[in-house]
């Protein structure tokens, strides 16, 4: 045992000292505080302003006062105020009490300037195919960006008819979405005004009629209600399982890695000189899970700092905590000696990659379905693959972490389970490891490796 612990402080330090491991270790915690404080300024639509000449052909008469109206920048002002007034109240409180006055203002930036849009009416009877000329025209004082033509029953459908007309709108090349998306959305206030009027209907009383606003769901738990964060169902269990899938291959990956680079550089003939194989394999399965766990505490406080600052952690299970470094540990013993045993094989990381392909899909396989798990926790093919190693660990944790967690029964068992599968991983992984570690030549294919584990 003192030989085992040996390697495995061995192992740790080597592997935390290195440079590369503090670099990748500290990668993600980089990348998203400079995203958060780069993002604004590298998204920054200040300095974009949607102007430019609107050309409509209206056979109704009834469409361009209200266009006219939708298009001043006053009534655009307005409209936007509503818009950041509905976003902040679809936030969630705690959102809306750290944004404060900047949240509207942020909201506004982001939107930019105040469109400047010149609209010119044609005659009703104007050709159309003659004016869509008039967008090509290049005039830098005044941008060509829309030719609109409003259909005759737009406002009033036909007579025997319910169905309203639309309008058909043209613009040049290369126009800006945001153009596009501001003349749009003026277009269908004006339309639902021009009808309006059209139905003695004022705009306010239409409004009243079709406004309903979203009220936030009351999330009930055994002890407590508060408001529902919506996304947090979906965010919660994809959290949960990156951790695991994170964890597994940062300690999985160097165990493969090293074992390759010490079998190709015969520094394992000298490490055998002192340990047994199964000591060395022991040692480094248990340094590099060290480093794994340090890895996912990192993770883990980060995640919970990010709750606690948001005043989300009560919607959390502590609990859940526990669970994620049981099935970590099943996980990281399956494939973490899978990997070994794969190094251990081969005599080169080139020769690595066909054995290695058969458990990244294995590690792929939640991620493919972690949606229907995570909003069918209960379903027959959910409760299937939380009790079919390998893959039961990341089934049952998605399981647990979703709005419906499974009976404890179903998570012990499929603990027990995933211990049953480590201990054969790692019974087939030390038979490998022991003949493969002094094998040198045509690296082995799964059928030689089966025979290495039933000779051993």
């Amino acid at each position: 045992m003192k030989r085992v612990l040996l390697v495995a402080v061995r192992e740790f330090v080597v592997t935390v000292s290195n440079r590369a491991f503090i670099v990748g270790l500290l990668v993600m915690p980089v990348l998203i505080a400079t995203f958060a404080v780069l993002g604004p300024r590298l998204f920054n639509f200040r300095d974009f302003k949607v102007e430019g000449d609107v050309r409509i052909i209206d056979p109704t008469g009834l469409v361009v006062p209200q266009l006219r109206t939708a298009l001043d920048a006053r009534r655009i002002s307005a409209r936007r105020a509503e818009v950041t007034q509905r976003a902040l109240q679809n936030a969630p409180p705690v959102v809306r009490d750290l944004a404060g006055n900047r949240g509207s203002q942020a909201i506004q930036t982001a939107l930019g300037p105040v469109p400047e849009l010149r609209l010119e009416e044609l005659p009703r009877n104007a050709d159309i195919q003659k004016e869509k000329t008039w967008l090509l025209e290049n005039d830098e004082e005044h941008k060509h960006i829309a030719l609109i033509a409003i259909h005759p029953n737009a406002v009033l459908p036909a007579a025997g008819e319910l169905e309203y007309g639309t309008y058909d709108l043209f613009v040049p090349a290369n126009l800006d979405d945001r153009s596009d998306t501001e003349i749009q959305q003026s277009l269908r206030e004006a339309l639902i005004s021009a009808r309006g009027e059209a139905q003695s209907l004022n705009r306010e009383r239409i409004n009243a009629i079709i406004q309903v606003p979203r009220i936030r769901s009351v999330t009930v738990t055994a002890g407590d209600e508060r408001q529902t964060v919506r996304g947090f169902n979906i965010a919660l269990p994809v959290s949960v399982a990156a951790l695991l899938f994170i964890g597994v291959m940062t300690g999985g990956q160097a165990l493969l890695t090293s074992t390759v680079e010490e079998k190709s550089n015969r520094v394992i003939e000298v490490l055998l000189s002192a340990v047994s194989p199964m000591e060395l394999m022991a040692g480094k399965l248990i340094g590099q899970m060290a480093v794994s766990l340090l890895v996912l505490a990192l993770y883990i406080a980060m995640g919970l700092t990010v709750l606690t600052s948001l005043s989300m952690f009560g919607l959390f299970n502590p609990w859940l905590i526990l669970y994620v470094l049981i099935f970590f540990i099943i996980m990281y013993l399956v494939f973490g000696s899978l990997m070994m045993a794969v190094g251990a094989a081969v005599n080169e990381m080139r020769e690595a990659q066909g054995l290695m392909m058969p458990l990244m899909l294995i590690l792929m396989i939640p991620w493919i379905l972690w949606m229907p798990i995570s909003r069918n926790p209960n379903s027959l093919s959910s409760i299937g693959l939380s009790f079919l190693p390998p893959v039961n660990t990341f089934a049952m944790l998605l399981r647990m972490a979703s709005n419906a967690p499974p009976p404890w029964w179903q998570v012990w068992l499929s603990i027990a389970i995933g211990v049953g599968s480590a201990i054969g991983a790692i019974w087939f992984a030390a038979k490998v490891f022991r003949i493969g570690l002094l094998m040198y030549g045509k690296p082995p294919n799964f059928a030689t490796l089966i025979r290495w584990a039933r000779s051993a």
